[in-house]
């Protein structure tokens, strides 16, 4: 239930280990995305508070309590603060819906999985080796160590803000850098609850900081500090290229997780049931806020007409409405510039000639109170050259494309700019592996879709991202490789050569 009007409930920022208000004293609103209402106010950050945070994370990098801490200690406090979510996963998790709308029946599992990343990235803390190397150098000892990298600006989305911040700060800590965090504008609330988790586990002042506010006013000022080392985002292409652009001025580390326009492709022999079902998981689940949404469906043209049947008879059935209730299947888009955005689509794909055979508008069900929804929506009559079909709507919007064989569907599942994710629904082994294989994308699932774990790497090829997230090779990407070299010579050779 919202905050009455007048006492809505206000949020600080942290930085320097203390709860503070932005320099300016500004706030703006931040909406529940089911009743269209305000429900609480978040300071308006700038780039001063950036500075603030920054120079608070790089002090805690560089002298205090955190660098004198070993791997084993960091990551103890990792896995304090993974008990700590256990214990409040329920509590964080309705803060996450009632800031951007998703639903409580995921979002209870989601916030209490998460935890799992803390845990994990936690226990490999201390397991970080380097290596002694077998060199061709006599009288030499050489070896490697693997170093943190110092101040990491994460900035997270508002489809998945808890998760996704899991994602860059579990092995951002766990390798000994200090973080700023900079949560989406329209859903900073449950980031700013869950730094009370962060500050009871015992994280040194510093060591990890938020700040508020818009992109131009302090995601970029962060970008662009001198002493920020990394940055590590995820979002839109288009907003990810110009954060790669600006990183790339002071040659910072950069990982990125962007857009997506992912084919879930079935072919005729696949269980019918439950393709359907992992193609209505792919694209309706989560309202379609998803950058792995299979929001392009391919079908071999031999199952076709039978296959959108079934789907659009088990699409007639999602429950909408208040995504507080466990009952719901369909919740609200998250912000008004989304919805209006998913709306446009809807309209580009009917001018294109798409033919809508399910939703098609924006829904007026009693069940959805004032807030933001969209009808789930399918369109048939798609080319994958249409608009509809080539750029990412982030909404419960899909386009069902037909195809005759596997050559086809590799082309037409590849001819995107995107390559984060694809699905392929089929019994049969060979074809499963010869797809998995062909299909340019960095998670390929068969016969499930939107599949997640700590344990696998997660990223995209093209415009889908640089670099993982998940799995033992994340925890490189926070970390620097230094060389040394000890003489064990008696005497030193020609020091005019080149050892």
């Amino acid at each position: 239930m919202d905050t009455p009007a007048g006492t809505l409930a206000r949020y600080k920022m942290f930085i320097g280990g203390e709860w503070v208000d932005g320099t300016s004293g500004e706030t703006f609103p931040s909406d529940n995305p089911y009743t269209g209402k305000p429900w609480a106010l978040i300071p308006r950050g700038n780039a001063q508070d950036a500075e603030r945070a920054v120079r608070a994370a790089h002090k805690a990098y560089t002298g205090g309590e955190w660098p004198k801490l070993n791997a084993t200690k960091r990551g103890a406090l990792l896995r304090k603060l993974a008990d700590l979510i256990g214990d409040q996963a329920r509590s964080l998790a309705e803060i996450e819906v009632r800031d951007n709308g998703k639903l409580i029946a995921e979002m209870s599992v989601q916030t209490a999985y998460m935890a799992q990343w803390y845990y994990y990235y936690g226990g490999l803390a201390d397991k970080i080796e380097g290596a002694v190397i077998p060199t061709d150098k006599p009288d030499m000892l050489n070896y490697t160590r693997h170093e943190p990298l110092g101040v990491v600006a994460a900035i997270t989305p508002w489809n998945s803000p808890l998760l996704l911040t899991a994602w860059k700060l579990a092995p951002a800590l766990a390798a000994g850098n200090t973080v700023v965090l900079k949560p989406s504008e329209y859903t900073s609330a449950s980031v700013l609850e869950f730094m009370k988790l962060v500050e009871a586990a015992g994280f040194p002042p510093g060591v990890v900081n938020v700040v508020t506010g818009f992109g131009p006013e302090v995601g970029m000022p962060l970008v662009e500090h001198p002493l920020v080392a990394k940055v590590a985002f995820t979002g839109s292409d288009r907003t990810g290229t110009l954060i790669y652009q600006s990183a790339a001025k002071g040659l910072k580390r950069v990982t990125m997780e962007l857009g997506g326009k992912s084919p879930n492709i079935v072919f005729d022999d696949a269980h019918m049931e439950n393709a359907v079902k992992g193609v209505i998981s792919g694209i309706f689940a989560a309202t379609g806020q998803t950058c792995i949404a299979g929001s392009r469906l391919l079908v071999q043209e031999s199952v076709h007409d039978e296959f959108v049947e079934k789907l659009v008879a088990l699409g007639k059935t999602a429950r909408m409405g208040n995504p507080m209730s466990m009952e719901t299947q369909v919740g609200p888009v998250t912000n008004p510039p989304q919805y209006r955005k998913i709306l446009d689509y809807i309209d580009i794909a009917k001018g294109e000639g798409a033919k809508p055979v399910l939703g098609g508008g924006k829904a007026s069900r009693p069940e959805c109170g004032d807030g933001w929804f969209v009808e789930p929506t399918i369109f048939t009559g798609v080319k994958n050259s249409m608009r509809i079909a080539q750029e990412e709507v982030f909404g419960p919007v899909l386009s069902v494309i037909p195809f005759r064989d596997e050559d086809e569907a590799v082309a037409i599942g590849n001819d995107v700019v995107y390559g984060l994710a694809a699905g392929v629904w089929t019994q049969s082994m060979r074809r499963a592996l010869a797809m998995s294989e062909r299909l340019q994308a960095g998670t390929v699932w068969v016969n499930t879709y939107r599949a997640v774990s700590y344990l696998s790497p997660f990223g995209g090829y093209k415009r889908s991202g640089l670099g993982r997230e998940s799995g033992q090779d994340m925890i490189r990407e926070y970390l620097q490789t230094k060389s040394i070299w000890i003489s064990t010579a008696t005497e030193i050779p020609n020091p005019f050569i080149l050892r």
